[in-house]
């Protein structure tokens, strides 16, 4: 982790360096905005407590809202929006000290993610294809978890890191496509309460979401 941190600080003090270096132009539009269908594939891992076994998450395609503010023609932050629902399961858990099985797949449900997520941005201009790196931070809210097979389940909110990777096309002056990709670090600890299986039973669970996201989509300067 940090490795990751002082990552981070190096590439923003080397875009800061080169923005610093730039000659000011005003002509350029300072504000875009772009709507993606996003693949969200998670990459998950998880240590369990009490029962053991591995965690599933699956993927998803949601609607993302971006809007980007850019300082000079090449440096730029970018806030991203969405949600996502996911449905999550443990896989391979050991059941028999409740008197199931050896290896079992337990539904723990479903829970909705809301995954602001700002971004510094380097943007490289090479007449109509611009692309562009960026790194920065995220902050995940869970909400609205459904609990599936267990009496209650809980996930605390976290932050993470957030790498990004995206080009844009320019169709003329104010619209362009977009394909965009985004790796964000994410880790949460969950609580299961699952005292509806055998009494006083509660799963301590360390997860690791660390999802990738992959994105088209249309954009507009203004």
């Amino acid at each position: 982790m940090k490795k990751i941190i002082a990552g981070l600080v190096m590439s923003m003090l080397f875009v800061g360096t080169i923005t610093a270096q730039e000659k000011s132009n005003e002509d350029f539009k300072k504000w875009q905005a772009r709507l993606r269908i996003v693949n969200v594939s998670p990459n998950e891992s998880a240590t369990i407590g009490t029962i053991g076994g591995d965690i599933a998450i699956n993927n998803k395609f949601i609607p993302e809202l971006d809007f980007t503010y850019f300082f000079t023609e090449n440096f730029a932050l970018e806030l991203i929006l969405g949600t996502t629902k996911h449905n999550v399961n443990t896989v391979g858990s050991n059941l028999t000290a409740i008197g199931g099985a050896a290896s079992a797949n337990v539904d723990l449900g479903s829970v909705w993610l809301l995954p602001p997520t700002l971004t510094a941005q380097y943007h490289f201009n090479y007449d109509n294809f611009r692309p562009y790196v960026g790194a920065g931070i995220n902050y995940t809210i869970f909400y609205s978890a459904k609990s599936g097979a267990a009496k209650d389940i809980s996930y605390d909110n976290a932050f993470g890191f957030a790498f990004q990777g995206g080009l844009d096309y320019d169709l003329n002056d104010k619209w362009f496509l977009n394909i965009d990709a985004k790796y964000i670090l994410l880790k949460t600890d969950v609580t299961v309460d699952a005292s509806n299986l055998s009494a006083g039973l509660s799963i301590p669970a360390d997860v690791k979401i660390n999802p990738l996201l992959i994105g088209f989509g249309v954009g507009m300067r203004f």
